[in-house]
């Protein structure tokens, strides 16, 4: 990018869902408007609606913490009126925008987003570009290619998040003009100076055993039946506890028969629920070491959450998790499916004292994670779509 380029401001529009809406894509999009906003113009087009409440499977889809992480938005997109996808498109058009960025993780939401897309296009309304989180669902249909394909042509260039996405783009659409950044550090959670010792005493946990956490909602492509198996291995050589934290997007049942039939009714605690914005900070302190033990992944906030408050992982090698954790400072990967890997490399870090290797390697190692970072590469992409070098 060109000095003269970089130092440009510009009028960026952001597309996605932002408070009140929770979870990752939120947060995401929230503080990429406030980094963003340091050298730009910056607007958040939100929805009015998101989900269908029948389509969704958390109990609700706002922020109900009582420090809410928030940007200013227009919450004008109802995900099922088309009225309002028109609606946005046309106000959008009216902002004039140099740049509009779309975050994009379902196909659900491909009629909406092109729809406004093209409606910019046509009126050549700058450029539009899609933050892939997802380029195809973890839990897939016929007809996610289909309609991603539809929703991918209003964009003139993509920012992608792990080198599979980048691969399954390019599968989807040849030829188009792709920029790569790993998902940045999610470091908002972080409070202030709370030890382990008060963060433990603070979620009812007491003692100095070894604790492991998941964390985030549960469903079956992130694997924590192999962890629950995995566990039945550890506390043969630990006195370690699992502290299982997030709502349930599936039946819980399952996975209590199997801490029941492993006899683990002492070892894994389950808080099943959404954890507000103002809890999370507690529930990583407390931990020692954090576990994604995933089947299938693009990536996930939850590494990026663990890293800002300089918590080692355990992670499988899927999707871009092997891209952002390296071996041996910020924890271990390990095979996906396997229990006996999860349970070794969990032993290993306890037995061998890797928490004290590794804390010192968490300051350079999240430079690469910057949100200014992230910044920094969407402008390049914005200065070579806005060049034509789109396709």
């Amino acid at each position: 990018m060109t000095e003269e380029r970089s130092k440009r401001r510009l009028r960026i529009c952001l597309v996605g869902p932002a408070y009140p809406y929770r979870g990752g894509i939120s947060h995401y999009n929230t503080t990429l408007a406030k980094e963003l906003s340091k050298r730009h113009e910056v607007h958040i087009v939100n929805y009015s609606r998101l989900y269908p409440e029948f389509l969704f499977p958390g109990k609700t889809q706002l922020d109900e913490s009582e420090s809410a992480f928030s940007y200013p938005s227009r919450r004008i997109i109802d995900s099922v009126n088309p009225f309002t996808w028109v609606y946005a498109g046309f106000y959008l058009a009216h902002l004039k925008p140099d740049v509009t960025i779309f975050q994009w993780w379902h196909p659900y939401f491909a009629p909406a987003l092109s729809k406004i897309g093209m409606i910019l296009k046509f009126l050549r309304r700058g450029k539009n570009i899609f933050i892939c989180h997802n380029v195809v669902p973890h839990e897939r249909s016929p007809v996610d290619r289909m309609l991603s394909r539809i929703a991918f042509t209003a964009a003139h260039a993509f920012l992608v998040q792990s080198t599979e996405d980048r691969e399954n783009l390019l599968r989807m659409k040849r030829g188009a003009l792709v920029g790569y950044h790993p998902l940045p550090i999610f470091d908002f959670f972080r409070k202030g100076e709370l030890t382990q010792e008060e963060a433990r005493r603070r979620i009812g946990f007491e003692g100095d055993r070894p604790l492991l956490l998941f964390f985030g909602y549960i469903r079956a492509y992130k694997g924590l039946r192999h962890l629950i198996e995995a566990m039945k291995l550890i506390v043969r050589d630990l006195d370690a506890r699992l502290l299982v934290v997030g709502e349930f997007y599936e039946e819980s049942e399952p996975y209590f028969s199997l801490v029941s039939e492993l006899v683990l009714g002492d070892r894994i605690r389950f808080v099943d629920r959404y954890v507000d914005n103002d809890e999370v900070e507690a529930f990583f302190i407390a931990s020692d070491l954090v576990v994604l033990p995933y089947i299938t992944a693009t990536q996930s906030g939850i590494v990026q959450i663990a890293f800002s408050f300089d918590r080692p992982v355990v992670v499988t090698d899927v999707g871009g998790l092997p891209e952002v954790v390296s071996e041996g400072k910020t924890g271990f990967v390990v095979p996906a499916g396997n229990p006996n890997r999860i349970a070794d490399a969990v032993v290993r870090f306890f037995r061998e004292g890797w928490a004290e290797r590794m804390g010192p390697c968490f300051p350079a190692e999240k430079e690469r994670f910057s949100w200014g970072s992230l910044a920094e590469t969407l402008g390049d992409l914005i200065a070579r779509v806005r060049g034509g070098d789109a396709r």
